[in-house]
């Protein structure tokens, strides 16, 4: 009888394509070959094979990093992001703020107050003619039944 080992966390099975590898394995060992072994081959006839070798290793290795780093899930340009966001982008010191429901309200009320207290003011500085003599408010002009 076979026996297979099943994992108990099926989140980190990842399906295999070929020779045991995930298709973005596959696609990044594939781009750095076809960058990697012509660089070798140019390079080869002028500096020399330990540089040629040298510098192949340098242009393919952030390709392996890319198809082989995983940390808790995350694929290296996902950690590399989050690096580059907490060292350079977000601000050092980020104080604790809250905002308050009621501290809201008292807001919201501190406004409304302040609107009925101008409008209050607007209205006695408002000659009475122009308050509540208009065409149709009473006075002279009113048409009687």
């Amino acid at each position: 009888m076979a026996y297979v080992t099943v994992p108990k966390d099926l989140t980190k099975v990842k399906s295999k394509v070929m020779f045991g590898l995930t298709k973005r394995q596959l696609i990044c060992f594939g781009t750095a070959v076809l960058i990697g072994v012509p660089l070798f081959f140019l390079l080869q006839r002028t500096a020399g094979s330990s540089t040629a070798t040298f510098c192949m290793i340098v242009v393919m290795l952030p390709l392996f990093l890319l198809a082989m780093y995983e940390r808790h899930g995350q694929p290296l340009e996902v950690v590399a992001a989050q690096i580059i966001q907490t060292v350079f982008l977000r601000p050092k010191e980020r104080p604790y703020q809250t905002d308050n429901f009621y501290a809201a309200l008292e807001r919201q009320i501190q406004v409304e107050k302040e609107v009925r207290r101008i409008v209050r003011k607007a209205q006695r500085t408002v000659p009475k003619e122009k308050a509540g003599g208009g065409p149709g408010k009473g006075g002279a002009e009113t048409h009687r039944r």
